[in-house]
């Protein structure tokens, strides 16, 4: 049947408003929605059924671009407590969504906006209509690639020009993206966990002082260190350690971030190594994780396709214990580089990596994976209150 026909039938053929053009060429066409524009970064897929709205604002996607393995992304909506960008302002995150099928009209009763008009407001570009199982099959075989992912209104785009943007970009490996996700400048934290029926709560009173070192930190981890019951200052990640030990904290944290850790640490090393050496109690999550593991002599390594999920196994050791975790990281600490003072704690079930580490001669220890969730299982909250018992400990022994 010619176009002609097709017309006087009623029936036109869809128009690809969006395409994700990949750095070895490949052109993959489908639907856009979301910003107008085009924006490079690394194609990554996350296994999430749900929560998709704290996926895309978690500041560890920065640089990224997020496929979505379930089909059906955006059903719920969106609204104004599911943000896990710490500065509302600030559109740290994704820089492109990439879903199956095109989301509808919002059905919740704490939707605000459908996902498109929220995607538009902080400059997300989308693209829907595509087959994701493909594409999670291509970055599994061949690893994450670069890519550009542009929407465009009247399905026009410069092909070779964007395949040339998609070959040119870098890539993360060798890219510190810690400055575009810290806090410009110190600030306190008190808010605590979401309950229904009463939102999120104000801490009461503080039984110990943690700074939290900002490499991109989520809301979630920030909730659930005043739950705890730790009076909270975030830092800058540029943040010297004489700047942290003048606020006197019974202990620091080193947050979640995006990037390659080997470049943030190139600042950030030198700080954690005075740290540990004063025996300050520490924990770190994610990069926080990887730059502790750099301070004690430990190394990194890109990982082709990494763990981005909220279905994670991972076993620890200290307890014996299998819990379903969240993650969102595309490099891991080699176990074969920890120094003998560095025992694994966490191990991932799915490919044996690394996912936890704790030191014998210092109150510090970290995980690879996310226990705070925000999306995903809460298996892994008692790692909170092992930060507080080691910063118990820690005074009775006077030390910090």
């Amino acid at each position: 049947m010619s176009s002609d026909q097709d017309e006087a039938a009623g029936w036109v053929a869809p128009v690809h408003t969006g395409v994700l053009v990949l750095s070895t060429g490949e052109a993959i066409f489908g639907f856009g929605f979301g910003a107008v524009g085009a924006a490079v970064g690394e194609v990554c897929f996350n296994t999430a059924m749900t929560g998709y709205q704290e996926i895309l604002t978690d500041p560890s996607y920065a640089g990224q671009i997020v496929t979505f393995t379930f089909p059906h992304i955006g059903n719920v909506g969106v609204n104004d407590e599911d943000v896990e960008t710490v500065d509302l302002s600030h559109c740290a995150g994704a820089r492109g969504v990439v879903i199956g099928a095109p989301a509808g009209d919002p059905s919740n009763h704490r939707a605000l906006r459908p996902l498109a008009q929220w995607l538009c407001a902080r400059g997300i570009i989308g693209l829907s209509g595509i087959d994701t199982r493909a594409l999670t099959t291509l970055i599994r075989e061949k690893g994450m690639p670069n890519a550009v992912i542009a929407h465009a209104p009247d399905g026009v785009f410069d092909l070779e020009k964007l395949r040339a943007e998609a070959a040119a970009w870098p890539g993360i490996d060798g890219m510190d993206l810690v400055p575009s996700v810290t806090a410009a400048e110190r600030y306190d934290w008190d808010e605590t966990v979401w309950r229904s029926g009463a939102g999120y709560g104000k801490r009461n009173g503080a039984k110990h002082r943690v700074v939290a070192v900002d490499y991109g930190v989520k809301r979630n981890i920030l909730r659930l260190l005043a739950e705890a019951g730790c009076e909270v200052i975030v830092a800058p990640a540029t943040a010297t350690a004489n700047e942290i030990f003048a606020l006197q904290p019974d202990g620091v944290f080193l947050s979640n971030g995006p990037g390659d850790p080997a470049e943030t640490g190139r600042y950030a090393v030198p700080v954690i190594r005075e740290l540990l050496a004063r025996k300050t109690p520490v924990f770190g999550i994610c990069l926080g994780h990887q730059m502790m593991a750099l301070a004690v002599g430990a190394k990194t390594r890109k990982m082709p396709q990494g763990h981005h999920g909220a279905n994670h196994p991972v076993k620890d050791f200290t307890t014996g214990k299998v819990e379903i975790v969240s993650m969102n990281h595309g490099f891991a600490v080699d176990r074969d580089s920890l120094p003998a003072n560095a025992v694994e704690t966490h191990r991932s079930l799915f490919d044996g990596s690394n996912c936890g580490i704790a030191l014998t001669d210092r109150p510090a220890f970290s995980v690879q994976h996310h226990p705070e969730a925000s999306p995903g299982p809460q298996d892994s909250h008692y790692l909170f209150a092992r930060f507080v018992a080691m910063m118990d400990e820690a005074e009775s022994r006077g030390i910090g």
